[in-house]
């Protein structure tokens, strides 16, 4: 058995090895015996599927670019990734298009008012990519014969960045796609300064729709970050994603 594990370790198939209490893991034993308890606040409800979130869920986890993993609680519960996908979708859109494209459409200074906010700044863009108008317009640069082509293209990315395969929460989806007149406004005020393909802005827009409501957990957002850190290639040092 010993020369078998000695084979397999040199192989690398075996896992690497860390101490069974590091001080990471420890210091997130310690953040989750002091927080768990923390009910502040309310669940979201402007969407009711949201509103039948469990509150009392709570998991805290790291992943560093060499491919360990520290966690803590309800790491394995999914859960809508929602206007965090903005900055995967947005270092896609730059490492396809290139900056210089992206900016004649999207820009990189604060807007001063909330992220739904319906106006452009002084060059008729949106303020930045974390605004929905800049989030919608970098979703447009997932190309595509069909939605059904370009929505395979946007879970691939994901599920690369999160190392494992992502999946759309239908229910919420359909929900927002039948209420999100005001990301509607968004695209056509977009259309109307040539910053969107009418051919294909309401299109574009479902793709956001859906982009907001891959299902991840604890666990791939903080893997999805180290894929952000490491510049596109996810821990451990897997093909390069974006």
């Amino acid at each position: 058995m010993e020369k078998r594990a000695e084979r397999e370790n040199e192989g690398g198939t075996l896992p690497s090895t860390k101490p069974e209490c590091s001080p990471l893991e420890a210091l997130l034993q310690d953040v989750l015996g002091q927080y768990r308890r923390v009910h502040d606040g309310e669940v979201a409800s402007y969407i009711p599927e949201l509103g039948k979130t469990n509150p009392d869920h709570f998991g805290v986890c790291i992943a560093t670019v060499d491919g360990e993993i520290y966690e803590a609680g309800d790491c394995d519960v999914e859960f809508t990734i929602q206007c965090t996908s903005k900055a995967l979708v947005y270092a896609a859109a730059l490492s396809s298009h290139g900056r210089e494209e992206i900016s004649t459409r999207v820009g990189i200074e604060p807007s001063g008012d909330a992220f739904n906010s319906i106006q452009l700044d002084k060059l008729n863009r949106a303020f930045n990519p974390m605004v929905n108008a800049g989030a919608i317009s970098n979703t447009g640069f997932i190309s595509g014969a069909s939605l059904e082509e370009r929505r395979a293209k946007l879970l691939k990315l994901l599920s690369d960045a999160a190392g494992r395969e992502l999946s759309i929460d239908d229910q919420v989806y359909r929900s927002v796609s039948q209420t999100g007149h005001r990301n509607r406004a968004h695209a056509w005020l977009l259309t109307n300064f040539d910053k969107m393909d009418p051919a294909t802005n309401m299109e574009t827009l479902e793709l956001y729709f859906m982009q907001c409501w891959i299902l991840v957990t604890a666990r791939d957002l903080a893997v999805m970050g180290a894929t952000l850190a490491n510049t596109g290639t996810p821990p451990p040092h897997r093909r390069k994603c974006f």
